[in-house]
């Protein structure tokens, strides 16, 4: 997928992306802010922030820094932040690929349907790595193709024709996974036929790991309930917004 073609799409998508696409998504965006446990002054960067749709649905106490490759939606972004006072919110138009971020500055980084939206999703994901903090945590909302041999093999087909559009079809969990530090804390499925993934991952990068390659749980995870969750973001200032322009 060509990096300038999927801007002008989604600038293009911009002034009916809500009206179309928005209550198909809104399940998953929301399952997907009412499950992090924010704390107070955390430090979450959404990437792929298109028009805002999750901002009002993130408290207050946290900070959010929100970057899209598109300034179409981003403008849209830009006038919810407005309209409801978010002054907790950030908005930069940035490459997600090309993150200008220093490393472990975000506490949790949330990306809604952008891994299969992205000319190279390794690059995306390795920065989504980079940019967190060792031990945070990187929540991805997705479509992934789910092992079923007939439904693969539709999508297989189907692929080239949606990469026109913006997306592809043909991109499994597993892959996108594969030869990273990310460790999945939770996988559920969620938005209308549940053809989409709400995925919960550790960032592993610089732990130590067991003897079955899995990595030792993060300090600041707690897990009583068999899932893990935040338990003190504290934030410690990482981000600052001379680092982004």
């Amino acid at each position: 997928m060509d990096p300038n073609k999927i801007e002008r799409v989604y600038t293009n998508y911009a002034g009916f992306y809500d009206k179309v696409f928005g209550k198909v998504f809104h399940e998953g965006r929301e399952s997907a802010v009412r499950n992090l446990n924010v704390q107070p002054d955390e430090q979450i960067l959404e990437v792929g922030v298109g028009t805002g749709l999750a901002l009002p649905m993130y408290p207050r106490h946290c900070r959010i820094v929100g970057i899209d490759v598109s300034e179409g939606m981003l403008a849209r972004a830009r006038e919810k932040a407005e309209t409801h006072s978010l002054d907790h919110v950030q908005l930069h138009r940035m490459d997600a690929g090309a993150m200008e971020f220093e490393d472990d500055s975000f506490d949790t980084v949330v990306a809604a349907y952008v891994v299969t939206a992205v000319p190279d999703y390794r690059t995306v994901v390795s920065e989504m790595i980079r940019v967190c903090r060792p031990g945070g945590r990187i929540i991805m909302l997705n479509h992934f193709s789910n092992g079923n041999k007939v439904i693969n093999a539709m999508e297989r087909v189907i692929s080239p024709l949606t990469k026109h559009l913006g997306w592809r079809t043909d991109l499994s969990l597993s892959t996108v996974l594969e030869g990273t530090s990310l460790r999945i804390a939770r996988n559920q499925r969620v938005n209308p036929l549940r053809l989409w993934a709400l995925v919960e991952c550790i960032n592993g990068k610089g732990q130590r790991t067991n003897g079955n390659g899995t990595a030792h749980p993060a300090s600041g995870y707690v897990n009583g309930n068999g899932t893990a969750g935040f338990a003190n973001g504290n934030g410690n200032g990482r981000y600052s917004p001379e680092h982004a322009h």
